[in-house]
């Protein structure tokens, strides 16, 4: 399958350009007649585009890949073949670097690849949880229904990382005000008050004293706050690159006040859909807990998740290790041993992720209430200081007149 830049003539005479996708430049040429186009010329152009040149003009996102799955569910469903798929796909995609992953996805499996085999030679762009389930769907004859569980995790997943990314737009844009008016009040504003202050010779209060101290600091070596800031950054950037360092973050994620609680269930959610997902298209338990510890995202769940494949590897239920977890809320190994029990541990897995669910979006929608006038009361006691510390001085100082 191939994309071809095209030019063409409609029924009345007009030149059109544009592209289409054809397994062949005959079929090319024959969606073009169907079209109500006369085609002039031809030009295969799938090799002439450099994927890396196009992720970065155009990078595939997981909205993307998302709505990729669902239509590519759909149609299988619908008993369209694979490659016809693609290839009505590619035509429908928008996604400049996505039309062309999918073009050459679409040739590889018409040259006689399976789908599974050609998402795995694109590891950075499809994950193995993703490739698995689709060989498990090859495998079984059952492609399009783990197609349709992929899509619905991949939509929950993007979901659930669009509301957090909401409920935190407000405090860190409120909190960069507060740090923006903060620098300007100390460089600016501050200096010129002050200066008629120093003038009286008058003995300041404390709170004053501090404000002009720090005000002159910043006004002076605001390049050396910058540097150590920069500098504490690039340390932290390599120090989080380290296994220690990933893994202390991930603690530290885990144990904070109120968000604690939050990423908690944000980990234990991504486990069990991602490995009722797996059980759903077919793949083993071990296998799917080998691939679950690498999508997780999180080192301590990732260590308790390969503690419990070592345990069923040793004949102990999924459920054991989990028991004894200070990460695990006591109902999800009580739930996992009934699903054990009576073999519906994927359906018991579902039921898990619907109700912490549930929570995590209460907890986000009372989080993102809560921060407002938190962040309000913060905000206004930090400027009310400054400016106290600089105005009550002069106030003594004209009631003095």
């Amino acid at each position: 399958m191939a994309i071809f830049r095209y030019k063409a003539a409609d029924k009345s005479g007009r030149k059109k350009n544009g592209q289409v996708v054809g397994l062949s430049e005959a079929d090319a040429s024959a969606r073009l007649k169907k079209k109500d186009l006369t085609p002039i010329s031809l030009v295969n152009i799938t090799h002439t585009l450099d994927m890396r040149f196009l992720m970065m003009i155009a990078p595939i996102k997981v909205k993307d890949l998302a709505i990729f799955t669902r239509q590519f569910s759909v149609m299988i469903s619908a008993n369209v073949p694979v490659v016809e798929s693609l290839v009505i796909l590619v035509d429908q995609t928008e996604n400049i670097s996505l039309k062309n992953l999918i073009s050459e996805i679409g040739f590889e499996v018409d040259s006689g690849s399976f789908l599974s085999e050609a998402f795995s030679k694109r590891p950075k762009i499809f994950s193995e949880f993703f490739i698995n389930i689709v060989r498990s769907g090859e495998t079984s004859g059952k492609l399009d229904e783990v197609l349709n569980y992929l899509a619905d995790e991949m939509e929950q997943n993007y979901d659930m990382v669009a509301k957090i990314k909401g409920a935190m737009i407000y405090p860190v844009f409120v909190t960069a005000g507060l740090i923006g008016v903060g620098i300007v009040l100390m460089i600016y504003v501050i200096p010129n008050l002050t200066a008629i202050l120093t003038e009286t010779n008058a003995v300041l209060p404390f709170s004053t004293r501090v404000v002009i101290g720090a005000s002159n600091f910043f006004k002076n070596y605001l390049w050396l706050v910058g540097l150590i800031i920069a500098a504490i950054w690039v340390a932290m950037h390599f120090y989080l690159k380290t296994y220690f360092g990933k893994r202390q973050m991930d603690v530290v994620k885990l144990r904070m006040p109120i968000f604690g609680k939050l990423f908690k269930y944000i980990y234990l959610m991504r486990f069990t859909r991602s490995l009722s997902t797996l059980l759903k298209g077919g793949v083993t338990i071990t296998k799917s807990l080998e691939i679950t510890a690498d999508v997780i995202g999180n080192i301590i769940y990732r260590e308790l998740i390969i503690e419990t494949l070592n345990a069923i590897n040793d004949g102990n239920p999924v459920s054991m290790v989990m028991e004894n977890s200070s990460y695990i809320p006591k109902m999800v190994p009580q739930m996992i041993a009934v699903g054990e029990r009576t073999g519906k541990l994927d359906s018991v897995l579902d039921r898990i992720t619907t109700f912490y669910s549930r929570d995590t979006a209460n907890m986000l929608d009372n989080l993102s209430k809560l921060m407002e006038p938190i962040i309000m009361v913060i905000m206004g006691v930090g400027v009310g200081i400054m400016v106290a510390a600089v105005i009550m001085p002069m106030y003594n100082m004209a009631s003095q007149f």
